[in-house]
């Protein structure tokens, strides 16, 4: 495909020769690589509802966070590689099992054949919302380009501080970047879509993982959210941090957050008056990692 020949899909710009096994931040070749398929029901209740979310957990991610949950995967790049044919069955045969949407997770480095999937699976009958999950580290231009085919934004907005995002993603001007993008999805999804058994059909839900130390971040991201989204756009505040990977060498954030940070946040976020969105108790915090394969 041409658009891997000098590959520029999301912010670091690698400029790699994909089609040539040439590999850039991401580690992504030239084929659609596929860590893991399942119904998720971990999602938030709009999104896994009864029937669970038909989630893709696509292999490598152009961020690199020191704690995420889902190393194995977007990280150390395990997985098996499959066809954009393959990958069009794959999303008609979650389908069949009666999932409530079609749940790609980091898919930035695989943009362009998904989409040349989704157009595949389209024209054989796939009818779900696409939900498009994703760090938030994205580019305008190649959100652009998915405009149509994905109903539902599920964006990270990690980072308020630049020089955090350095720290723990290695991704620089961070939250210019992703608030650009999310201002995109916004344009994109004009109004959200819940049916009447509070399943979502069309929408934006940005998540924010609450960090141990990093209060301030989030009060930042919280207040960004306040002044510059419409109130349909939904919130999710994620209290479920862990330290693993290499967040368990890194000073700061190898701890989980305490009761009073995590109370400190939730204030706030009641104190900005956000009308719509879904906050984890850390009763429910649990060490979710992605199966094993």
């Amino acid at each position: 495909m041409k658009d891997l020949e000098r590959c520029n899909l999301c912010p670091f710009e690698c400029n790699v020769n994909r089609e040539e096994g040439a590999l850039g931040k991401c580690r992504a070749g030239k084929n659609i690589k596929i860590g893991l398929i399942y119904k998720h029901f971990g999602e938030e209740p709009c999104i896994s509802g009864e029937k669970g979310s038909g989630t893709v957990f696509f292999s490598n991610c152009n961020l690199k966070c020191k704690f995420c949950q889902n190393y194995k995967i977007s990280s150390l790049g395990k997985g098996e590689e499959i066809s954009v044919e393959e990958l069009a069955k794959k999303f008609l045969e979650l389908q069949e099992e009666g999932v409530h949407n079609i749940n790609l997770v980091t898919p930035t480095p695989y943009v362009i054949q998904i989409i040349e999937s989704l157009k595949i699976a389209k024209k054989q009958g796939l009818k779900i919302p696409i939900v498009y999950n994703t760090s938030g580290y994205e580019k305008v231009e190649i959100l652009k380009m998915l405009e149509g085919y994905v109903d539902i934004y599920l964006p990270d907005l990690k980072y308020f501080d630049n020089e955090l995002a350095i720290k723990l993603s290695g991704a620089k001007n961070y939250f210019e970047v992703a608030t650009n993008a999310i201002l995109e999805m916004q344009r994109q999804i004009k109004k959200s879509e819940i049916d009447q058994n509070g399943i979502m059909k069309k929408g934006i839900i940005v998540r924010h993982l609450i960090l141990p130390n990093c209060i301030e971040n989030s009060k930042n991201v919280l207040k960004w959210i306040k002044e510059n989204l419409r109130e349909d756009v939904f919130v999710s505040l994620m209290a479920q941090y862990f330290p693993t990977y290499k967040a368990l060498e890194t000073d700061d954030i190898n701890r989980k957050i305490t009761e009073e940070e995590y109370s400190e946040v939730e204030d706030y976020l009641y104190e900005l008056d956000i009308k719509n969105g879904f906050i984890q108790d850390m009763e429910d915090e649990e060490e979710k990692y992605v199966p094993d394969f």
